[in-house]
């Protein structure tokens, strides 16, 4: 029997999720915002955590009703049989996400999701089950947009980006997921080597490597939440983990390189960890010495871009970059991944392709750059192009990009000094500009429109009450934290009877 699914993923891909469904064998695919619904029975729900790898989680929705008022989501959510999922000795807990005018704070309608789970045992048998916020047995997610409520249940757990080969990670490391999906963008299957020349924890190379050789993305899980459900299917799982039809051999090979010996040594545990040592190779080597590669090769790379890690010279670093790749990687083509519109203007290259994609909350650009030799306007004129006709159909889709996006803040600027950005305010020039300066004086007696108290006429002095007067926004001291659960783990033993065992990977000399 099929039911609904949900898999969630990061805002840029999307397309790439379908068609990691579509090759899965899902049914009545429909791409959202930072999610695509499918249908499927339960061995697709179980390949689906264990093979996708562009998905965050997975949900199989239970309920979908209209609710604009907390009242109505209580009511909705009692007139569920929670009977079917849950039992007085079973544990759960209520994740939500809400974009809507109606309810102000996503945990609220956490709590009205629970009293209404918790009043309907305790008005039928007495008693209650039990929140527990850290691997619960059920994990529930309702979704809120305006007065549109899903209930679901997740059949993940834990974050599907947390593969379990990351034995430890550098500062602010690539998520495997965003890793997974910028690799099948650019359409690389392992046709040729691959280079990541800051690979920092070794992110890209490690998915390119399962890509390669086609190895599931979930061999390294110990756990899934839809391993606690009533109607697990304990030896249709096993078949599923236990199915290599689609891993093969990888011809070539992928490089990654850093300067950084830290670094190196932790992106050599994760690929040990993850018995790749055959298919990748990590080395202690800054991009200034980088040379042209002997074989056919790609190059994936995410350089620092002045967020979470820099450089001590960051526009620097990338016209390094771009010096590298125009010298050292001819008729090659090298994707970066990055943010500030100055840094990929240092590289000075003309990208063939650029696409949106999400970092966290920064809205990162992934730009293709098609290596040739000499000028472009020489290329140009014999006949030659940097962009195919696909290329060509994505560039003038302009769609794809966020027409209103924080994207061009300049490197060194003070917030009074750069560009407004924002849906509200981008595109009205720079702060600094002389209709839109406050100085000290028109903050201390405010000009005509904008004054809090009577204006000083040299006949009567400020009332002192209006001098020190102070407006605050909010409530003094309030402090709102986004938590996250962490989810525990367990002994998850499979069968070593069979000579090539995907366990061989985790024990790997």
């Amino acid at each position: 029997m099929e039911f609904e699914l949900i898999a969630k993923t990061f805002q840029g891909l999307e397309t790439v999720l379908a068609s990691e469904l579509i090759d899965l064998g899902a049914n009545n695919i429909q791409i959202g915002r930072r999610m695509v619904s499918f249908t499927g029975n339960k061995e697709m729900m179980y390949r689906a955590n264990f093979q996708l790898r562009t998905a965050i989680r997975v949900l199989k929705p239970i309920s979908h009703f209209k609710a604009k008022t907390a009242d109505e989501v209580y009511d909705a959510v009692k007139r569920i049989d929670w009977t079917q999922y849950l039992s007085n000795d079973t544990t759960f807990a209520v994740d939500s996400v809400v974009f809507s005018t109606e309810f102000k704070h996503s945990k609220f309608v956490a709590y009205k999701v629970k009293d209404a789970i918790v009043d309907q045992f305790r008005e039928k048998t007495g008693d209650r089950p039990n929140i527990r916020i850290v691997n619960p047995d059920i994990q529930l997610h309702i979704h809120v947009a305006e007065y549109d409520c899903t209930l679901a249940l997740d059949s993940s757990g834990e974050s599907l980006h947390r593969r379990g080969y990351r034995q430890e990670a550098v500062e602010a490391p690539l998520n495997e997921v965003l890793a997974a999906g910028i690799i099948l963008q650019t359409g690389w299957r392992g046709e040729c080597d691959l280079i990541d020349p800051m690979c920092g924890s070794g992110t890209f190379a490690v998915e390119a490597a399962l890509i390669a050789r086609g190895i599931a993305p979930g061999v390294f899980r110990k756990e899934y939440a839809f391993e606690k459900w009533p109607d697990f299917d304990s030896e249709l799982f096993e078949r599923i983990y236990e199915d290599d039809s689609n891993e093969k051999e990888f011809e070539h090979h992928i490089y990654g390189y850093d300067n950084n010996r830290q670094a190196v040594e932790i992106a050599t545990r994760n690929v040990k960890a993850a018995g790749l040592s055959k298919e990748v190779t990590i080395a202690l080597q800054d991009f200034k010495d980088f040379t042209q590669p002997k074989e056919k090769s790609i190059i994936i790379t995410n350089p620092p871009y002045g967020e979470r890690i820099s450089a001590p010279d960051l526009l620097g670093l990338y016209k390094m970059i771009g010096e590298r790749f125009k010298h050292q990687f001819v008729g090659g083509d090298a994707w970066v991944l990055s943010y500030r519109e100055e840094c990929f203007e240092a590289i000075g290259l003309k990208p063939s392709l650029r696409t949106p994609l999400y970092n966290g909350s920064l809205e990162c650009e992934l730009r293709k750059y098609q290596i040739f030799d000499g000028k472009f306007n020489d290329m140009r004129a014999g006949g030659g192009d940097i962009k195919t006709a696909q290329e060509r159909r994505l560039m003038a889709d302009q769609k794809r990009f966020k027409q209103k996006r924080d994207f061009k803040t300049r490197l060194g600027e003070q917030p009074e000094e750069r560009e407004l950005s924002g849906d509200r305010n981008f595109g009205k020039g720079k702060f600094a500009r002389e209709d839109r300066k406050f100085n000290r004086e028109d903050r201390k007696f405010g000009r005509e429109d904008r004054k809090f108290g009577r204006k000083d006429n040299g006949d009567k002095p400020f009332r002192k009450d209006n001098e020190e007067r102070s407006f605050k926004r909010g409530g003094e001291g309030r402090d709102f934290k986004r938590g996250g659960d962490k989810f525990g783990k367990k002994n998850f033993e499979r069968r070593n009877d069979k000579p090539f065992n995907k366990f061989r990977r985790n024990n790997e000399d």
